[in-house]
């Protein structure tokens, strides 16, 4: 019964599911009931707006991307089929319902004991959890192992989008909120680390790579819309576009560059009243949860012009070394338009230099290619246990940016007692360390500037 309840409420749309556990929240907060209709139902339609936004420009750099591979005469047989085929996999787990419970459980306790700041409402991708149990379930068939790294990895996830969260503020503008998405959160420490290197190199560290200094210095020639435009023109050139396909091309980019911030605004007008509400309602009800929020998706940053802008550049970087480094075994195709999303925290992390997330993302996609490659057997083997069958293609499958997540595979190996995964554990030890520190660091600093202001 609890499973054919949870199927049902999974296979929802995620403009469907956040808007009604919003207008719940709404409700819950005491927002009068035609604003908690009109707030969720804004909601709903900016994300609406952003993945059509997305679907268009998927539409448009699917055949782009599938030009350039062909052109490459590459002949590398693993098929990249990106992340559904994962999310179905781990939502097939025998037991995804009872472990959704419990992660809500444990966030609930952990707020209570103040061990977090963040309620996680976004449900759907507790599947990145559930994901890792299983992996870990199909490599040792040891289901106590499978329970306790679910279950660490979300805790660990909720954590780094606690210290993430007051960067993600100042980024975004939106209060009250976190983001606690796996396959974003996952590369904040990192980010941070890079960011922390470049700002020790000389000349380098004055690469001022913002948008909005962009467009100050250049005008209309630093707008994100013709930045747009420029990468249209130069994917349709690789691709071997005529010119009327060129033209075409880069319109479109450069539209979706332009429209998507407009549909993130939309989103904002409904997210920023209720996080707020709920907010002021846990500090009314918890005077000591003054730095409480809402874990939400990935796709909140996703409109920000810096993140657009980002991922679009590390597109046609992830196909040239997906054909250039030796030992990949896949061409990154149905994963790569997701590369924005990915992208989202490190640039956070890099307070919107493009520069910045680009350098810092780059190791990241070596990691994914290699990774993705290797477990290429390991997931095809994951499908054909759970029933999902990728039409029309016998061989290996892969997912480049999900089935590439660093930090999963890293903690799926660490459970099985991997040698490399314990011999790396103190680099990823001094990685959580160094972003716990920063939040410090960064408290602090707020900490004084108000006691400042009420002197």
């Amino acid at each position: 019964m609890l499973d054919t309840i949870m199927n049902y409420i999974l296979n929802l749309e995620v403009y469907v599911m956040l808007p009604i556990v919003m207008f719940i929240v709404s409700l819950i907060i005491q927002i009068p009931i035609k604003q908690a209709m009109k707030h969720a139902l804004t909601l709903g339609i900016g994300f609406i707006g952003i993945f059509m936004t997305l679907d268009h420009f998927v539409a448009k750099i699917a055949p782009v991307i599938e030009q350039v591979v062909e052109q490459t005469g590459s002949d590398l047989t693993v098929l990249d089929v990106g992340w559904p085929p994962l999310a179905a996999a781990a939502w097939s787990f025998k037991i995804a319902p009872i472990l959704m419970v419990v992660f809500i459980v444990i966030n609930i306790i952990m707020l209570w004991l103040k061990l977090t700041n963040t309620f996680n409402i976004d449900i759907w991708n507790f599947w990145h959890f559930l994901f890792t149990g299983q992996l870990v379930y199909a490599m040792s068939e040891d289901l106590t192992l499978s329970i306790i790294s679910s279950i660490t990895c979300m805790i660990i996830t909720i954590k780094l989008a606690d210290w993430s969260a007051e960067a993600t503020e100042e980024f975004s503008g939106i209060k009250g909120i976190s983001i606690s998405t796996l396959s974003a959160t996952a590369y904040y420490p990192i980010a941070l680390v890079t960011d922390k290197v470049i700002e020790r190199i000389p000349k380098i560290n004055r690469i001022n790579g913002n948008p909005e200094h962009i467009q100050k210095r250049l005008g209309f020639f630093g707008e994100p819309m013709f930045i747009g435009l420029l990468l249209g023109i130069g994917l349709g050139v690789i691709a071997g576009y005529d010119l009327k396909e060129v033209a075409d091309l880069a319109i479109n980019i450069a539209a979706v560059v332009f429209i998507l911030p407009r549909m993130a605004g939309i989103l904002g007008e409904g997210l920023i009243p209720i996080s707020t509400g709920a907010k002021n309602y846990l500090l009314d009800k918890f005077p000591s949860m003054e730095d409480a929020r809402i874990g939400m998706d990935l796709a909140v940053l996703i409109g920000y012009p810096a993140v657009i802008v980002s991922g679009i550049i590390l597109m046609p970087i992830a196909l040239i070394l997906a054909v250039l480094l030796p030992g990949i075994r896949f061409i990154p195709l149905a994963d790569l338009p997701n590369m924005i999303g990915a992208v989202t925290l490190v640039v956070v992390a890099t307070r919107g230099n493009l520069f910045r997330a680009v350098i810092a993302f780059i190791p990241i996609i070596i990691g994914k290619l290699y990774i993705a490659s290797a477990m290429a057997g390991t997931y095809t083997n994951l499908l054909d246990k759970a029933g999902i069958v990728i039409s029309q293609y016998k061989g290996n499958i892969t997912s480049f940016l999900d089935g590439g997540n660093l930090f999963r595979v890293y903690w799926v190996y660490l459970f099985q007692g991997n040698l490399w995964a314990i011999g790396i554990l103190p680099i990823f030890s001094l990685l959580i360390y160094i972003t716990w520190k920063e939040y410090k660091k960064r408290n602090d600093n707020l900490d004084n500037a108000f006691s400042k202001l009420e002197y």
